[in-house]
This record gives C-alpha cells, structure tokens and sequence, in this order.
C-alpha cells in the first residue's frame, strides 16, 4: 500500500482531537494518583487496627490485577450496583487515578522513610504538633525525592490511555484505530498517532531524567 500524504494531513486535526483528550485523561488521572496516593501512604504508616491492614490489601488487589479489568468493574458493575452514571471519561480519570494511586503510595512511602529519624526525634523532643511536623517538616523533604518517579508514572499513564476503548473513549490511538476502519488504510494513521505519542512522552522524559538528576543533588 502506497503512503498517501494527504490522507495523512487529513488525520491529523482528528488526531489532534484524540491527543487533547489523552493529555486530559493523563492530567487528571495523574493529579488523582499523586493525590490519593499520598493519603493511601499516610493511611498505612498511622498503622490504624484494620484501616491500614484493609489499606494494604486494597493496594496488593489493585496492583495484582490489569487496568482493563478495573475499567470494566467500575463502569459495568460498581456505577449501576451504585446507582450512578457518570461519563466515560470521569470514569477513565477515577480508574487510571485509582489504580495508579496505589503505585505512587508506595513511592511516597519510600520518600517519607528516607526522612532522618533525628528529625523526627527533634520534632517530638521539642513537642510541635503532629500535623506540623507532617506539613512543616516531612511531607517537604520527601515529595521532591520522588517527584521523578511520580512523572515516571504520569509518562505510563499517558500510554495506557488506549485500554479506555473498552468503555468507549476514543483518545489519540483508537482515533486512528476508528481512522482506518473507516477507510481502510491504517498506515498513515496509526504512524500519525505514533509520532503524537513520541512528540509528547519523549520530552517528558527527557524532562524526568533532568528532574532526577536535580533531585541528585540536594
């Protein structure tokens, strides 16, 4: 099959609609990782009796099971057991923060351990309250440690929107996907889509390993 480049300009504005959403799904998805993430990681080092035990086996569920299968829980199952209807896309955005929460709890974790135990010692010695400790003390040396790895993460989000065909959102690759079923040629669009995808995780991760190498040297 012949490469034909008008077919290929014509692509690109549907394309581009298809990209707009991916970053959408990507931003807030990640913006409800990095959040939840966090409370999950406070959750489990309060060692609260069956909360943080109940913690624990939600995030080992969650992480031994595949994004696709979550989707289909929530939007065939948990939504009408509940009675609610939100959009797909609200629904892509809480299963990819969701699912990569309980990733990013266990960075925050590592980020909170590698606080010195003198400064917690400090802390207690001179008697500042517990919630100033946390907002005043550790949460600011440990989330610029493992701000790299949280943009790792957003950079994996970013490729796993295409599973969000299952319910019905047609982000930048099944845009081309719907493309080529359309008209039969899927070279030029699904090459578009590819370079969409290189133009953006790429300097993401030129931006993370940057990110890593200032995060070296504090």
């Amino acid at each position: 099959m012949d490469w034909d480049w008008d077919y290929f300009w014509d692509s690109v504005p549907v394309l581009l609609e298809g990209l707009l959403v991916t970053v959408e799904l990507t931003v807030l998805g990640s913006l409800v990782a990095y959040l939840l993430g966090l409370v999950f990681a406070l959750v489990r080092r309060a060692r609260i009796p069956v909360l943080s035990q109940a913690m624990y086996l939600f995030i080992e569920l969650v992480r031994s099971t595949p994004l696709l299968i979550q989707v289909f829980i929530v939007f065939y199952l948990l939504w009408p057991a509940l009675d609610i209807r939100p959009s797909a896309f609200l629904t892509g955005v809480i299963a990819l923060g969701i699912h990569y929460a309980t990733y990013t709890s266990e960075v925050y974790r590592a980020g909170i351990d590698a606080v010195p135990k003198g400064q917690w010692e400090a802390a207690t010695a001179l008697s500042i309250p517990r919630t100033r400790v946390w907002t005043g003390i550790v949460l600011p040396q440990a989330v610029p440690r493992v701000l790299p790895a949280l943009g790792n993460y957003m950079i994996s989000m970013f490729k796993e929107t295409p599973l969000l065909i299952s319910i019905g959102i047609f982000e930048v690759l099944n845009q081309a996907k719907e493309q080529g079923a359309e008209t039969f040629r899927v070279i030029e669009p699904y090459t578009l889509a590819g370079i969409l995808f290189l133009l953006v995780s790429y300097p993401s991760s030129i931006l993370v390993r940057r990110l890593e190498r200032r995060v070296g040297q504090l």
